[in-house]
């Protein structure tokens, strides 16, 4: 054989294993490795934080484990990968993480320019600023001339510079890539302001030496809708990801607890006993390509969506954030979930 023949021959099975590997499903990737390879916040009190021994825990890092639990049926097929906001983008192009779950504002530029997918939002949230007390400083537009922390590669360092610009106020970036390099550089007061989500800025203030010095200031400068991210172009992961968030939020709809959901398996409502698995013929796992028990293994695994927020960020939690725009849709808040049917 002529070493052109052999040239493409070898060119021609590398093109066939390339395109073997780009349409294997992310589905049929998680099972073979045994686990779900989540990227989520170096640490964020609230969303995602490990303690001194490794062991994780927070509001984003649950829906990891909701996945976990939906795919496997045991949360705990899951590992995390901390990424700082500027790692978070390309560990997921690049197939390194499976999905992202980190407090990850869903925008138009993140679905087109990037190639990902949003669908489900978690948490709405909008950016915030929190000061020292000392300061004597009540709302965002005394702010002029101040130093301002901030996290590179986030919408926050956009909205920051769109927020001054309108009001004719000045400021000085105080910039890292690092979230813990910010909070170091705010607590020992090499800035006067910090600013990013709100909901972090209540998880910031617990990690600062004198956290009762510190306020948060009443304006909300944006819309962050706050969800998990996968690759565009796997349509069966993107619902996966999609309709386990809104298994949490159709499970506090119907009343389904951690505490009580194998008692709700006896329920004679349709609806509920469909959402289980209990339902004859139904399919609603199989077209997921997952288990028919794959809510009641999510709930049963993570509870429901008010259980998930109270224990991370609400009442139960040292942030006592109030549910808010996050309450269900029908407590005048925003969260909904289509039909599971």
């Amino acid at each position: 054989m002529s070493k052109k023949l052999l040239s493409a021959v070898i060119g021609t099975a590398l093109l066939g294993l390339t395109a073997h590997t780009a349409s294997a499903g992310t589905l049929d990737t998680v099972k073979s490795k045994g686990f779900l390879q989540c990227g989520v916040n170096s640490g964020l009190a609230g969303f995602g934080f490990p303690d001194a021994a490794g062991n994780w825990s927070g509001f984003d890092v649950d829906y990891c484990r909701a996945v976990a639990a939906a795919v496997f049926g045991d949360p705990t097929k899951v590992k995390f990968t901390p990424t700082t906001a500027k790692e978070r983008f390309p560990a997921l192009q690049s197939g390194e993480i499976d999905m992202l779950a980190r407090n990850t504002t869903w925008t138009i530029g993140r679905d087109t320019a990037l190639g990902f997918l949003f669908r489900a939002v978690n948490y709405y949230d909008g950016q915030g600023f929190m000061v020292r007390k000392s300061l004597n400083v009540k709302s965002a537009l005394e702010l002029s001339g101040a130093a301002v922390c901030v996290q590179s590669g986030t919408t926050t360092e956009l909205n920051l510079a769109d927020y001054f610009k309108s009001h004719n106020l000045q400021y000085n970036p105080v910039v890292f890539e690092k979230i813990e390099e910010v909070n170091s550089a705010y607590d020992s007061g090499r800035c006067d302001v910090y600013t990013t989500d709100q909901s972090g800025l209540y998880g910031v203030r617990l990690t600062l030496s004198k956290p009762d010095d510190h306020i948060i200031l009443p304006e909300i400068i944006s819309k962050e809708p706050l969800g998990p991210a996968v690759r565009q172009g796997d349509d069966q992961w993107f619902n996966i990801v999609s309709w386990t968030h809104y298994a949490l939020v159709t499970a506090e709809d119907f009343g389904i607890t951690k505490a009580n959901v194998d008692e709700m398996l006896k329920s004679p409502n349709p609806d509920i006993k469909r959402f289980l698995g209990e339902e004859k013929d139904q399919h609603v796992g199989k077209d997921l390509g997952l288990d028919e028990k794959w809510a009641y293994n999510v709930i049963k695994a993570v509870g429901n969506y008010g259980e998930v927020f109270e224990r991370n960020l609400g009442g139960s939690s040292q942030l006592k954030i109030a549910r808010g725009l996050n309450a269900l849709w029908s407590k005048g808040g925003l969260q909904y979930a289509p039909p599971i049917r």
